[in-house]
């Protein structure tokens, strides 16, 4: 492994702040003082406990409410049976508030805690099993597994099991707890439906498929703005997976980068050394020659969300409980325990959409005539089914967006403006370029960011499209920067209607933005956003912005033109010019017709755009879309 300590010693020059701060005390030292902490109050509580020593438990001091915390619960692949939900939601009732946060790695948030609380806390949940050990900062994660997994009929492979075996080799390990360079995500998954994000994590076990014989796939290197490579390991067995997370884990402690947090995860120390070295490596750590990769079979979307139910192997069902944005509360989840027992079979899997499932239930009909329903919809609009949002500026110190009111306001409004049927549309919004809400995998992803208004600051979203999560996963790219906040639900408007007019049977966003939108450029496609939010706020009809026949060849010259000559023939009823030859007049001398006297009431800002588009004089035409963006502004 010596190309592995070449770029350990390369970058081993100086280390971070973070990795000082671990060299002060043990993290068991600060959570054997909790006790004291709880006794002698907030102002007991020592800085580098704050800040980093508690957050190796779960425990995370959050400015956004002075003197409360946060703690992260650890709920392995999402599972909880009805006694720990009772637990949980007890917990949230008496000491926080009635608040619960659901997340995207399928754990719950109590927020609002008092110091003096929290040894309660943790003994009444280590009661029925839960705890916060090793949630936050460098450890190991919650690893995340399919939520229906043996139970669900596209499972091959249950694994949750072996799950709890990979969680067993650090959990509660005092070698293991705060040993790592940074943090580590991984997934598991043997089904052939993605219901857990199985592509984007630092380590995942993938379904797969080779000589006849089912194991896993072994992928590599996930975070925010990339998805996990495949390591070309095929792993037969359980006990094979066990020793290559133990041989990955290994290196990244030994290896993993401790100088500069924004580039220590496991990703960087693949871009230093390249791929092939990594499962080299893994195969000598491990003393396996593991066989190179098979067929990953995790491929299918998963529709749960958007049908309420999904039938089990055992003839019941699971059913979907949509929470937008996550916001739950004790209440609600103590509401799911006592249905989960009278309808269900008792047990209630969290998953990645910050929603959940209620299991085993065999009369869906009468479970849904419970009240709770009127508040947590079984089937929301589209808009709704599979919204994320991450907690945002009231809970995170990192958030520069509200988030999650700002995702459920935009997805009421659309749901309200395009009222859709038999579709499908994945939002996820995170309120800083951390990307806690994943948004970079969504069919339209929302980041948070400062922008401005008439020169004054406001809040704004990055906007992208095009994020997968099945086949082996993609991030989306951006089509808009630094929109306002304020007008985003506009911009995102046009996009839904022209999905509602153009759309076929069933088809969803995704499979629409495949088949129509990736003919287009993202400065085309964020244009049409900005374009069509101005023609509806002068009460111009238009509906001409997308084709699935497009002949422009992503060449935004020619896009330019091509939308100038379109909206020019829509407004007049007439070209601009006799004939066309590659997106431009043939006539040179020919000299189109002045929009306003065709339209005398045309909006002055429409006619300017036209003019620059169609201009007689070809040096003087726009020819990217950047140049007409002033035309169209909302402010």
């Amino acid at each position: 492994m010596v190309e592995l300590e070449k770029a350990y010693e390369a970058r081993s020059k100086k280390i971070n702040k973070m990795e000082k701060i671990k060299e002060l005390k043990s993290p068991k030292e600060a959570f054997d003082a909790l006790e004291m902490y709880a006794k002698n109050g907030y102002a007991s509580i020592p800085n580098e406990d704050k800040t980093y020593f508690l957050k190796c438990f779960g425990i995370f001091d959050r400015p956004a409410t002075p003197e409360r915390f946060m703690i992260r619960l650890r709920i392995p692949g999402g599972f909880l049976n009805s006694t720990q939900a009772r637990a949980i939601g007890e917990c949230a009732k008496d000491f926080g508030q009635d608040y619960i946060d659901l997340t995207t790695r399928a754990q719950a948030e109590l927020r609002y805690i008092k110091i003096e609380d929290i040894p309660t806390i943790f003994k009444k949940l280590s009661e029925v099993g839960i705890d916060s050990y090793q949630t936050g900062v460098d450890n190991f994660r919650n690893i995340l597994n399919d939520p229906l997994d043996e139970m669900g009929f596209d499972n091959i492979l249950p694994s949750q099991k072996l799950l709890l075996k990979l969680q067993s080799l650090f959990l509660h390990n005092p070698e293991w707890i705060s040993a790592l360079p940074r943090k580590f995500n991984t997934s598991i998954s043997g089904s052939m439906s993605n219901r857990c994000n199985v592509f984007g994590h630092d380590c995942c076990f993938i379904l797969a498929q080779k000589d006849g014989v089912y194991g896993y796939n072994m992928y590599l290197g996930g975070k925010v703005g990339k998805v996990a490579q495949k390591a070309n390991i095929f792993l037969a067995n359980e006990d094979e997976v066990v020793k290559a997370f133990e041989s990955i884990t290994d290196i990244f402690k030994r290896y993993g980068f401790r100088d500069n947090r924004n580039k220590n995860r496991l990703h960087f120390l693949i871009e230093a050394v390249g791929m092939d070295v990594i499962a080299k490596s893994i195969r000598e750590n491990a003393g396996i020659d593991f066989a190179p990769a098979g067929e990953t079979m995790t491929k299918i979307d998963f529709y749960d969300p958007d049908q309420g139910r999904v039938q089990l192997r055992d003839g019941s069902f699971a059913v979907h409980v949509v929470v937008p944005s996550g916001i739950f509360t004790g209440k609600a989840l103590i509401d799911v325990a006592k249905h989960s027992e009278v309808y269900g079979n008792s047990e209630i899997r969290l998953d990645i959409e910050q929603s959940l499932y209620i299991m085993g239930v065999k009369d869906t009909y009468k479970l849904l005539e419970e009240d709770f329903f009127n508040t947590y919809k079984n089937i929301n609009t589209p808009y709704m089914n599979h919204l994320i949002a991450c907690a945002g500026t009231e809970h995170c110190p990192y958030g520069v967006i509200e988030n999650k009111n700002d995702a459920i306001n935009m997805a009421k409004y659309l749901g309200e403006k395009v009222p859709l049927d038999n579709a499908m549309v994945r939002m996820y919004w995170s309120a800083c370029v951390k990307g806690c809400g994943i948004h970079g995998l969504a069919d339209i992803g929302f980041e948070g960011c400062k922008t401005k208004i008439n020169g004054k600051p406001a809040d704004g979203v990055n906007i992208s499209l095009g994020g997968k999560l099945i086949s082996e996963g993609k991030e989306g790219h951006a089509v808009m920067k630094f929109a306002p906040l304020k007008y985003a639900p506009y911009y995102v408007e046009t996009l839904m209607l022209e999905y509602k007019r153009l759309k076929l049977s069933s088809e969803s966003f995704e499979s629409f933005h495949d088949r129509v939108l990736s003919l287009y450029t993202l400065a085309y496609t964020g244009f049409i956003m900005k374009l069509g939010a101005y023609l509806r706020s002068k009460d111009i009809d238009m509906e001409f912005a997308f084709s699935d026949n497009v002949n422009t060849g992503k060449n935004e010259e020619f896009e330019v033109f091509e939308l100038g000559r379109k909206l020019y023939y829509k407004l007049a009823k007439k070209e601009a010019y006799s004939s066309y030859n590659r997106f431009t007049n043939v006539l040179k001398s020919e000299r189109p017709t002045d929009i306003k006297e065709l339209v005398p009431n045309i909006d002055e800002n429409i006619a300017l755009m036209l003019e620059e588009i169609l201009n007689q004089d070809e040096s003087k035409r726009a020819v990217v879309f950047s140049q007409l963006n002033d035309y169209i502004s909302l402010y």
